[in-house]
């Protein structure tokens, strides 16, 4: 890999990561076209989405500080209810039990939880999957292609209402389905999450914040999972100065997507980019016939 490469893809990644077009399609189809191989797998793809992990940190720190400070008081309050229990069970007292959801972030650091439970169940078992789809053209083609259908399905539905509060469990667990199942390549996350949103009668803006914050832990553990079989000596310095350079710019571009483009995404259509992935999904399969 060069240098050059490792930015194109940093690029990529960065704008594609926040816009509902399959980040993972685009960077598929980018190293089949270019003949680029990587000895470290998916490793190089895993940094990449940190890099846009660190845009997410960056503008939504608010957000995720205080679903941190609220999730840490569900484990206290949790702790306490089980002493509760036992004492009131055992020793025959009548301790009243600490309500656990009581606001919004409480809520939405819950439905978080339930979205990560299937979107880890389906990463773990079609990890091989995925790395065989992404070496192969038309995959990534059919997958944009039914990105562009669902975009457009998207599009026609009615706007919602629902914040933290109003949103069920089953949807979150729904949606981590989607989340799980669109880690194959040319299906947009965002643009899969998103639109489950929109069907679960989300509001948009939550739909947008919601799709991006509940990435934090599908990303986490997949880089967890990539980097434990991970050995310095599989990599030369050089790689790893690439990787790194390739994560920053994906960090800046995907910064820089969120507070511009993201206002499109929230606000806008989605025609423009059903069409977008119809025609890219399209050259894709073209290509796969031509090349072979």
């Amino acid at each position: 890999m060069s240098l050059l490469q490792a930015i194109i893809m940093g690029i990529i990644q960065g704008v594609t990561e926040f816009l509902p077009v399959s980040s993972s399609g685009h960077l598929a189809i980018f190293k089949i076209l270019f003949h680029m191989k990587t000895d470290t797998g998916l490793l190089f793809d895993v940094i990449l989405h940190l890099g846009t992990l660190i845009a997410i940190f960056a503008v939504y720190y608010k957000d995720i500080f205080s679903m941190i400070v609220e999730g840490c008081s569900i484990v206290r309050d949790s702790f306490i209810n089980v002493v509760r229990f036992f004492r009131n069970k055992c020793m025959h007292e009548q301790n009243e039990y600490i309500k656990i959801v009581t606001n919004g972030y409480r809520k939405f650091v819950l439905l978080v939880l339930v979205s990560t439970i299937p979107t880890g169940i389906i990463g773990l078992v079609a990890s091989d999957l995925v790395t065989m789809a992404s070496e192969i053209l038309i995959i990534p083609g059919i997958c944009l292609i039914g990105t562009s259908i669902l975009l457009f399905i998207s599009d026609r539905i009615h706007m919602g209402n629902k914040g933290p509060k109003n949103v069920s469990y089953t949807n979150g667990f729904i949606i981590g389905i989607c989340q799980g199942i669109a880690t194959l390549p040319g299906l947009s996350r965002s643009g899969t999450t998103i639109a489950a949103c929109l069907i679960s009668g989300f509001d948009r803006r939550f739909a947008v914040k919601y799709s991006f914050i509940m990435s934090i832990p599908a990303v986490l553990g997949a880089t967890i999972l990539e980097l434990k079989d991970f050995k310095i000596s599989s990599v030369t310095g050089t790689e790893i100065l690439y990787y790194l350079i390739g994560m920053a710019v994906a960090a800046f571009v995907g910064y820089i997507c969120i507070k511009t483009m993201l206002v499109i995404v929230r606000k806008k259509k989605f025609t423009i980019f059903s069409i977008y992935c119809l025609i890219v999904g399209l050259m894709s399969i073209g290509g796969y016939f031509y090349m072979a």
